[in-house]
């Protein structure tokens, strides 16, 4: 019997992993639900262990199927990379690029994508918010192609790394809560208010409280949040203040009631970059994507 699977095959587990789901995972790929259930199931039959745990719906997948999700991950992607390559050879870079960003770096990120999309119109970019670990993992997991995150080895792990900017920090705050108008705060003064923060298992709030214990203070946050989206509500609305990259605080239209200060005393700075996996050869569209953000290839 071929135990060699079919890259079709591969890429309907893979749209299984993403949808949780067979009809709608069989719908993606194009195909009736029993149809694409009879191709899993094949799949099970010739590698001869069971992939899919089931019961009255998906219930996920076994430990041998996670096994053989990554490397499917790995095989569709090493075909994608084969097509982009050949297809790059004639000037016609195409293929759907997916890079997970830390929510910080977010504004950095879809610049970076309207700058690759002019310079190469055929390339769709997937841009996932997700948290530094998260990346780490997807990465390895060949969930995604590549991620700008954090450059410490809590965010990174083994992946290859290299540096885009620096991040630096700023007190953004409602004007009857900031220390003043203009200029700078310290993080001691931050402390001091009523602030509201990204949420603990966040790269960017760790980042925030090591800071915090360095000046020897302890903020008590009145609000977490995994989103910057409801920190910045809570300024606009003037209930809080809180900590946010200046990057991001630069891409924002505050309103005349807002304060954003630059922190210092300790200044802090942390790097962003690129993470990918070491691979030979690379993902064509990954080089794409270095070449605009201005990375040696």
């Amino acid at each position: 019997m071929d135990r060699y699977p079919e890259i079709r095959d591969l890429q309907m587990l893979i749209a299984l992993s993403q949808r949780n789901h067979f009809t709608r995972a069989a719908a993606d790929c194009g195909i009736s639900q029993p149809a694409f259930s009879a191709r899993i199931h094949h799949l099970e039959k010739m590698l001869g262990v069971p992939i899919v745990r089931r019961g009255n719906k998906f219930l996920g997948f076994t430990k041998e199927g996670e096994l053989v999700l990554k490397w499917a991950r790995k095989l569709v992607a090493d075909a994608e990379g084969m097509r982009q390559d050949i297809e790059s050879e004639v000037g016609d870079l195409r293929g759907v690029l997916t890079v997970g960003v830390v929510p910080t770096a977010l504004p950095y990120a879809a610049s970076i994508s309207t700058a690759l999309r002019a310079r190469y119109e055929h390339i769709t970019v997937q841009i996932q918010s997700l948290s530094s670990t998260q990346i780490s993992r997807a990465i390895d997991d060949y969930s995604i192609d590549a991620g700008i995150t954090y450059g410490d080895e809590k965010s990174i792990g083994s992946l290859c790394f290299e540096n885009i900017y620096q991040e630096h920090y700023v007190l953004l705050a409602p004007q009857h809560l900031a220390p003043r108008k203009s200029g700078t705060a310290s993080w001691a003064e931050a402390a001091d208010l009523p602030l509201c923060l990204l949420s603990k298992n966040m790269r960017f709030r760790q980042i925030v409280d090591e800071v915090f214990e360095l000046a020897g203070v302890a903020p008590q946050p009145v609000m977490e949040t995994n989103a910057f989206t409801a920190a910045i509500v809570q300024v606009s609305n003037g209930a809080a203040a809180t900590i946010a990259p200046l990057k991001l605080v630069d891409s924002l239209f505050l309103d005349q009631n807002s304060v954003s200060l630059r922190l210092d005393n300790p200044m802090v700075e942390k790097t962003i970059g690129l993470a990918t996996l070491h691979h030979e050869p690379e993902l064509p569209a990954i080089n794409a994507l270095r070449d605009v953000i201005g990375l040696s290839s």
